[in-house]
């Protein structure tokens, strides 16, 4: 019994000493995560204060460059760019001086340079401590533990689960330049009987000077609430549901987007929920963005909901042009009304600015003239106004022309929109033209413009009969001796339009599709028969066909690549290149500049590359030798190259997997500056879908193990094939060169085993003589060895890459790649003399790309790196 009631007292002991570990453990956490009086961050230090979880981390995140910072809130664990959540100084950029610092006081203050930029005021609200907390609200905290201030409310463009938007409350879009100065909003509109929540565009802040309802239009909002007492707050729940919660106990919903397809079976950050935000974006439209953690290896921000699903609905789009939805429907043009000026706006799209000179003529002199005005009709074209800008409305009117026949003797009307609502006219006349128009077939635009010395618009409609009847009989004597005229030109003209102008417009269509739309220009095969002397000068042979060199008008160089050899999924990957390449604008892109498609003729035509491609560069061969490239332009060459890989993997609106990146794919304008091209093999994979390639294609010795393996493939197959290429930009040649001995013949395993052993400089390029920088060479070859795992998870995106080539974040070193460690078990000595044997006898079943274009059918050896 003694014994019995030992153990029991000690089993009770230790559930107290458990308990009490516990509760100290909790409690040191707490302090732990807390951020002191006193505590400071540098901007130059890349310091940031952590959520406990690391989810969310707040510092100083560079903007455009390491000079400008923005003070901010981050996913801290997400790849790929940083994803602001909220900023308190957005509008005004800091430099690389700037402090933040939770000051003894308790206040908050942003100081750069000496100069106050941002402050929370609480100097006097007794704070003792701050946190950045889980949920990716940054709080400060009293002796009572209750928050004095907290960065939810102070919401900038995104709403995170949990944070409520009240009725005080709106998200904002940047102030900057962009639309001119314009800004969007989401916020609460507080009508007499009812409460919504609504998207409005704001003009530029020198209308400030006018009251609210003249400066802004909402052009979408959700359900409105009416009749109720207490709080309406907008509220986006963990669930991925955004609603209006309302009423005295806030028991009251009303969705404005439920989520009930949310399985929760993707899963981030360190509380275990699937991560969310509502973001308002630089083109007006919120949308509701989930984390997508583990698609077919994809890791990115996944689109759930958007309040607007066509461009043009949102106000503002086009400064106060006109917005044009193109042929897909997705997405927008901009055309400025009459007279208007044109400014850089987002997105490299241009805006409009209204013609001030209409905007006030009312002067007694000018009341009742019309002479110095006229109007020009802009067809099948709406605006938005908004109540405080109609002079007039005029639902009498029979007929278009009288719509703007009253707009031109108003003296405070600058335009008239003229429709049909219901089948009943209307005539809307308006003093101000600000928060721009829409493509519709019912209504029309007219616009008052200066005459500038033409004819009064009363003269152009009236005249005598005796005047019309003499214009008739010269009219009857003129017409056929100028048609006799017309006729006979036209035949002396015609052999010299087809040889002098034909000539200037194709190369003015070039120089247009390379400086301002980018559309291909589509050639006949003629003007490319002439364009390259009956495609007598030969650039190189590849996959697909030959390449010739052509020129229009002996000034522009082009290169025409002529499809000659089609698969049968040929032509679908033709229309991809002309469809893809002749959207896509970067300058480490060739650029398309058109395309030829006659019967079974399928041609491409490119911008003209004076240096050829990068194979002809680095590996030493024939007349080439003597081509040298020194060790600053290589790197400059890698790092370039995987910008414009990034661009096309990362940034377009279709994430496109090129699928056969090698040197002969990159080619070099006159400064040796890279430019990715043939994008032949290229397939597009839509953000919001799981698409990925499942034919092979390539080329071999660049080709990743999941083309063999019969894995997914991604773009991280372009990523494999980037880090080989760049092993042979380091190297000066093939990755398997058979002429070797078989220490150095398979050259990543050689340049792995001499990175570990501490002498890089022994595998750069010999041609060199040691002339690299070999901080830059280490972290090359780091880069090269992470692009070549043999696992897609462990390979970084190309976003990762440049930031890592640039010296921008630490690289850690790399594992031993697959291929590296197969040869070593199976012996190189081995390998060598066995795949030396099959070489000779022609039977490998690997390839060293003695073609440089064949096309891989991916067999596979056990004698080959792959």
């Amino acid at each position: 019994m003694a014994s019995s009631s030992s153990s029991s007292s000690s089993s009770s002991s230790f559930l107290a000493f458990l308990f009490f570990f516990l509760l100290i453990d909790e409690l040191f956490g707490v302090f732990v995560s807390s951020i002191t009086l006193g505590s400071r961050l540098l901007a130059s230090e890349n310091q940031v204060w952590l959520s406990k979880n690391g989810t969310f981390a707040f510092g100083f995140n560079p903007v455009d460059s390491l000079d400008q910072f923005q003070l901010a809130i981050w996913y801290a664990e997400l790849p790929g760019d940083r994803i602001t959540v909220w900023s308190p100084n957005r509008d005004s950029l800091v430099g690389k001086d700037a402090i933040l610092e939770l000051g003894n006081t308790g206040n908050l203050i942003l100081v750069d340079r000496k100069i106050t930029i941002w402050t929370s005021n609480t100097s006097r609200a007794g704070v003792k401590y701050a946190e950045m907390s889980d949920s990716g609200n940054f709080i400060l905290y009293n002796t009572t533990h209750n928050p004095v201030w907290q960065s939810f409310s102070h919401p900038s463009d995104t709403l995170l689960p949990g944070q409520p938007l009240t009725v005080s409350l709106e998200l904002t879009t940047s102030k900057s330049p962009l639309h001119g100065g314009g800004y969007y909003t989401l916020k609460m509109l507080q009508q007499p009987t009812s409460l919504s929540l609504a998207l409005t565009y704001n003009l530029p802040e020198s209308y400030d000077a006018l009251p609210e309802s003249h400066t802004n239009y909402s052009y979408w909002s959700g359900p409105e609430i009416s009749n109720v007492t207490g709080d309406v707050v907008g509220l986006l729940d963990e669930t991925g549901s955004f609603s209006l919660v309302y009423g005295a106990s806030s028991d009251g919903v009303m969705y404005i987007y439920k989520n009930d397809a949310d399985e929760g079976r993707l899963k981030s950050g360190g509380n275990g929920s699937v991560l969310r935000r509502l973001t308002l974006e630089i083109n007006g439209n919120i949308r509701l963005y989930r984390w997508d953690n583990d698609v077919n290896s994809s890791r990115q921000w996944v689109p759930e909901w958007a309040a607007v699903s066509n461009p043009c609905n949102i106000a503002g789009m086009c400064g106060n042009g006109i917005c044009s939805l193109n042929g897909t429907k997705a997405n927008s043009t901009c055309n400025c009304l009459p007279r208007s000026t044109t400014s850089q706006m987002r997105n490299s799209t241009m805006g409009c600015s209204a013609d001030s000179s209409v905007r006030a003529n009312c002067n007694d002199s000018d009341k009742n003239s019309t002479s110095r005005f006229k109007i020009k009709t802009v067809a099948q074209t709406n605006y938005y106004f908004s109540q405080s800008s109609v002079v007039a409305n005029y639902s009498d009117t029979q007929t278009i022309s009288k719509c703007g026949d009253v707009c031109l003797s108003d003296c405070e009307c600058v335009a008239s929109v003229y429709g049909l609502d219901e089948e009943k006219a209307y005539c809307w006349i308006l003093k101000s033209l600000d928060f721009g128009g829409y493509k519709d077939p019912g209504a029309n635009l007219f616009v008052k413009v200066l005459n500038n010395g033409t004819e009064e618009p009363s003269k152009r409609r009236s005249g005598g009969s005796s005047e019309g009847s003499n214009s008739h009989r010269e009219k009857v004597l003129i017409i056929p001796i100028v048609l006799c005229m017309v006729l006979l030109i036209a035949l002396l003209l015609f052999l010299l339009y087809y040889s002098i102008h034909r000539r200037k417009v194709l190369k003015k269509a070039i120089e247009s599709s390379l400086t301002v739309s980018g559309a291909p220009v589509n050639f006949s095969y003629r003007d490319l028969q002439n364009a390259t002397s009956h495609f007598s000068e030969l650039l190189g042979t590849g996959g697909f066909g030959s390449v010739f060199k052509g020129s229009f008008g002996d000034e522009t160089l082009i290169a025409v690549k002529k499809l000659e050899r089609i698969l049968p999924h040929g032509e679908k990957e033709f229309i991809t290149e002309v469809n893809t390449i002749g959207s896509m604008h970067h300058m480490n892109l060739v650029r398309l500049i058109g395309f030829c498609s006659e019967g079974s003729q399928r041609l491409l035509v490119y911008e003209f590359m004076k240096n050829g491609s990068l194979d002809k560069w680095i590996f030493p061969s024939g007349r080439g030798k003597e081509r040298v490239l020194d060790w600053k332009t290589r790197f400059h060459i890698a790092i370039s190259t995987a910008q414009g890989i990034a661009y096309f993997h990362e940034q377009c609106r279709n994430r496109i997997i090129h699928c056969d990146i090698k040197p002969e794919n990159i080619l070099l304008d006159e400064n040796f500056c890279p430019k990715v091209s043939d994008f032949g093999l290229a397939k597009l994979m839509a953000r919001e879908h799981s698409h990925v390639v499942t034919m092979v294609r390539g080329t071999r010795g660049y080709l990743a193990p999941e083309w063999v393996s019969n894995r997914p493939i991604t773009v991280k197959a372009d990523v494999y094939s980037y880090g080989m290429l760049l092993l042979e930009i380091i190297g000066g040649r093939r990755n398997l060169d058979m002429s070797l001995d078989s220490e150095e013949f398979f050259y990543p395993g050689w340049a792995f085993k001499e990175l570990t052993e501490g002498i890089p400089k022994k595998v750069a390029d010999k041609r060199l003589n040691g002339f690299v920088e070999e901080e830059e060479l280490v972290r090359a070859m780091k880069v090269a060895f992470w692009c070549i795992q043999d696992e897609v998870n462990m390979r970084p995106s190309m976003g990762e890459v440049v930031k890592m080539l640039e010296g921008s974040v630490q690289i850690n070193a790399p594992p031993v790649p697959q291929t590296v460690l197969e040869l070593i078990d199976e012996g190189l000595d081995q390998v060598y003399k066995a795949m030396k044997r099959d070489f000779h006898n022609h039977s490998s079943f690997f390839t060293i790309a003695s073609h440089p274009s064949s096309h891989a059918t991916c067999s596979y050896s056990t004698m080959s790196p792959r």
